[in-house]
């Protein structure tokens, strides 16, 4: 039972780890237009959303080789696991 919660453990973290570039980007790339949009004074929904969505689609892209690689990694620790 120990074992099915340390495996747990450790995709909860692979997730965490994984999806932490794309969360950056995004934090980052949203603070930056918030800023601009308070200095500008316009408020409109779709200038944080459109660069949000491109910087969020090239970070994955550039990123989907280690992504895969982490994830291919963790299967084989888990089928390796098993008996």
């Amino acid at each position: 039972m120990n074992q099915v919660f340390d495996l747990g453990i450790s995709a909860l973290e692979l997730v965490i780890i994984i999806s932490g570039p794309v969360i950056i980007a995004s934090l980052i790339v949203g603070f930056g237009i918030s800023l601009l949009q308070g200095m500008t004074q316009i408020q409109d929904f779709t200038i944080s959303f459109v660069p949000k969505l491109i910087v969020v689609s090239l970070v994955i892209i550039l990123t989907a080789g280690w992504m895969g690689s982490q994830i291919a990694r963790f299967t084989l620790n888990i089928w390796l696991f098993f008996p």
